[in-house]
């Protein structure tokens, strides 16, 4: 095959050395702009996991590379005068330059041509006369630029800026200073790589960048550092560097921008490393992610029997490992722009933040690595709130409003669909029973409708007569005297989006017949085939708000502990606060703060209509998940608004306010913006903030608990898969206090039973850590010895 590889960093050389490896007679050329000795960075990071692919396939260099590592096992991070050492992390890292000479070496030795200082032919004529063309060419990639059709590429220019540079302070371990200065929070990460040198970039957000003075027009050509930023970094950081030197290498301020690209091939075309897909430095190494492209492309096309069926798999074996990765490194950055919000936070509780950043470590990760950390934790999280419990986060009891809570687990608001005539039965009473005698703290009906035209579906709850109040009455006696939980009320109005189908019928699809009509801010559908709404007037808005007051007293009737207010997922006030529904050109459209006005009128007209005493708690959608639609800033000050008028809670969810939305899925997903609304504005004020959306497990919401992301966690499909779950978690966290009690019927199975799945693991992990009892030895980088000659 003749082949050609357009970039000679790590990821164009290692590929062009596994196919000369697999087969001599593979023709390999390698264009590369940059002389040989050039090279941009200190050092690289890679897993235990990416060492062991190297080491499978090509063992020889895989040896030259341990030879030269940097290992260390801890992770230290100084904020506020005190310095924090987690340790069982697990880091290898070697200097770029000895990585790319070895590479070179290893491709001169197996015969693969690499032009230096050579820029590579246009990427059209390439493919035409090679069988395979591989673009390695970076973050910059002229072989993706040059077929934009082909590979449709998004680039995210981040927030942030950064500097990435190099000391002869030899570090122990990895580092983060988190520096507050007068112009903002700044930040570095630093780690060794060598004997002689570490890595130190230095990052801040780009407002934080301007008002220290390092904005300037000048621009640095190529291999030209910013040496005024340099030597100013260098004064800023003197008590981090230690008396050491600081030193440039092309450096200069970047912000980086994650690439993603709807296809990585087309025809004999691919692209590997950065010019496929970029991740935030902050959660490892875009060399990592290269090298281990260019092991699978090496693979697939050994393996398939012609180019695009190897291509193809390629790209299906990659691409879901560089989402995930992705997804993460979006977290990870995205905490460290906001890093500012989090400088309050108590010395242990904000390493715990920091570290659990991406989501990828839990608390249960981090309790395996380094128990006595964990313990920390655990001990700063119950002294914030004046606890002395050693009970999981989850279990530690919680006071909303006036309402007691004995832990923090909410059967999350789920629809059901399941009433005749708006009246509740007995299906309601088992799916709500269960629930509330499976340990949750706060159990939340689905959204009561509160009139006939403000149902989604005819099979929806409400709450418009007094016979559906006698209903919800039994219900809420059932968990009150069965349980120790408590029973809240989501209480809204579907506007645009009613007179659908039952969810199983066709999710969001108008009425075949029987339809009534739809009300909304302004005569937009919520989607395709969606029925156009009309456009309410003040007397139906009066009406309206009458109605929702007439509901909540039923509600307080029925005894329900909590009400919540629906103004999220494009229902009718939903549809007030987002752009994307409302258009209006009255004072009730417009800015944000005539879009809020509707909205808080219910409110305050619920509020009045409610127990003083009981609490009021409002769900929004933080995004719309669409462009020119609400932001999570928008939600900070839609959370604010709300709070101002008295809500003792913020549920905080997103999107389903237009079918054309694109939500960024993944675990815990929504929690981010739990995160913002908390520290910017609720916390402050004492308001709980509740966390929804695929949270799965126990260890998710102790680590979202434990980092100050949420007060409360609110679960759903997880509880209709396992009614029972928070009783389980218990279980399984072997917890047994007032947080976790067992109704005394069941108390005979509160103990796992010993042919479990999870107690076939447990006696294996109790022997891991008798097996170790030096597990929390914080084991210090050591120098690596000199290197033998890589034959």
């Amino acid at each position: 095959m003749k082949i050609a590889v357009v970039g000679g960093g790590p990821g164009g050389l290692y590929f062009a050395a596994l196919m000369k490896q697999l087969d001599p007679r593979h023709e390999i050329t390698v264009w590369e702009r940059n002389a040989p000795d050039d090279t941009f960075g200190f050092g690289v990071v890679f897993s235990d996991e990416t060492l062991g692919g190297i080491e499978n396939a090509d063992p020889e260099f895989a040896d030259a590379m341990a030879r030269r590592f940097a290992r260390w096992t801890d992770i230290d991070i100084h904020y506020r005068g005190e310095s924090h050492t987690v340790g069982g992390q697990g880091f290898a890292a070697m200097g770029r330059k000895e990585l790319l000479g070895l590479l070179q070496r290893r491709c001169r030795d197996l015969g693969v041509v690499v032009h230096f200082s050579t820029p590579a032919p246009a990427a059209d004529r390439l493919r035409e006369s090679h069988d395979l063309v591989v673009g390695a060419d970076g973050v910059n990639s002229l072989v993706r630029q040059s077929f934009p059709d082909s590979f449709r590429t998004t680039l995210d220019r981040r927030h942030n800026r950064y500097m990435w540079l190099g000391t002869d302070r030899v570090f122990e371990a990895f580092q983060f200073f988190i520096r507050d200065t007068e112009w903002g929070t700044m930040q570095v990460h630093g780690y060794p790589y060598s004997g002689t040198g570490s890595t130190f970039i230095v990052e801040m957000h780009e407002d934080v960048w301007r008002r220290a003075g390092f904005d300037t027009a000048e621009e640095f050509p190529p291999g030209v550092s910013d040496m005024s930023a340099v030597e100013r970094i260098r004064e800023l950081f003197a008590e981090e560097l230690a008396g050491h030197q600081v030193f440039a290498n092309n450096s200069k301020w970047l912000s980086f921008t994650t690439v993603r690209n709807e296809r990585w091939h087309d025809g004999n075309l691919v692209l590997v490393g950065d010019a496929a897909h970029t991740a935030h430095f902050s959660i490892g190494s875009g060399t990592k992610l290269a090298m281990e492209d260019s092991l699978a492309l090496a693979a697939c096309l050994h393996e398939h029997p012609d180019v695009e069926t190897a291509l193809t798999a390629y790209e299906a074996e990659r691409r879901p490992v560089v989402e995930s990765t992705q997804r993460a490194a979006q977290a990870s950055l995205e905490w460290f722009e906001n890093i500012g919000m989090y400088v309050g936070q108590e010395p242990t509780r904000f390493c715990f933040n920091l570290l659990t950043r991406s989501r990828r470590i839990t608390y249960d990760n981090l309790r395996t690595r380094d128990s006595d950390f964990a313990d920390r934790v655990d001990a700063a999280f119950a002294a914030s709130q004046g606890l002395e419990s050693t009970a999981p986060a989850m279990f530690q009891p919680f006071r909303l409003g006036q309402l007691e809570l004995k832990n923090r687990v909410i059967v999350s608001p789920m629809d059901m669909y399941s009433a005749v005539d708006g009246v509740p039965g007995d299906f309601h009473l088992v799916h709500l029973g269960s629930k509330a005698m499976g340990g949750a703290g706060l159990v939340m009906t689905e959204m009561v409708c509160v009139s006939p035209e403000g149902r989604i579906t005819p099979g929806c709850t409400g709450l418009w007569n007094d016979g559906q109040r006698d209903s919800w009455a039994r219900i809420v006696s059932f968990v009150h005297e069965r349980s120790t939980a408590r029973i809240g009320l989501q209480l809204g109005h579907s506007g645009r989006k009613g007179s659908t189908r039952l969810m199983w019928e066709g999710m969001d699809d108008p009425l075949p017949e029987g339809n009534w009509e739809t009300v909304g801010p302004s005569p937009l559908p919520y989607g395709p085939g969606s029925p156009v709404p009309r456009e309410i007037g003040r007397d139906e808005m009066d009406r309206i708000t009458a109605e929702f007051a007439a509901a909540a007293r039923r509600g307080a009737e029925a005894g329900f502990d909590l009400i919540e207010l629906h103004c999220a997922h494009g229902y009718l006030l939903s549809s007030f606060l987002s752009p994307i529904a409302n258009q209006r050109t009255d004072s009730y459209g417009g800015s944000l703060e005539n879009r809020l006005r509707y909205p808080l009128e219910v409110f305050d007209a619920v509020r009045a209509a409610w127990p003083a005493e009981r609490p009021m708690i409002v769900r929004v959608s933080a995004t719309d998940w669409i462009s020119g639609g609400n932001t999570e800033h928008d939600a900070v000050e839609i959370a604010r608004a709300f709070i101002s008028h008295g809500a003792d809670g913020i549920d905080v969810s997103s999107g389903q306010v237009a079918r054309e939305e694109r939500p960024a899925y993944g675990r815990s997903y929504q929690t981010p913006f739990a995160d913002r609304i908390r520290h910017e504005v609720a916390a402050a004020t004492g308001t709980a903030v509740i966390a929804v959306g695929a949270i799965a497990s126990y260890d998710d919401v102790n680590s979202i608990l434990l980092a100050g992301r949420a007060d409360l966690c609110a679960i759903g499909r997880t509880h209709l898969y396992d009614p029972h779950w928070t009783l389980h978690a218990a279980a399984e966290q072997d917890y047994r206090g007032a947080g976790a009690q067992w109704p005394v019927q069941f108390q005979a199975g509160s103990r796992k039973p010993p042919t479990s799945r999870t107690d076939a693991v447990r006696p294996r992990l109790s022997l891991l850590r008798a097996d170790a009892p030096d597990r929390n030895v914080h084991l210090r980088w050591t120098p690596h010895r000199e290197p033998a000659a890589l034959s």
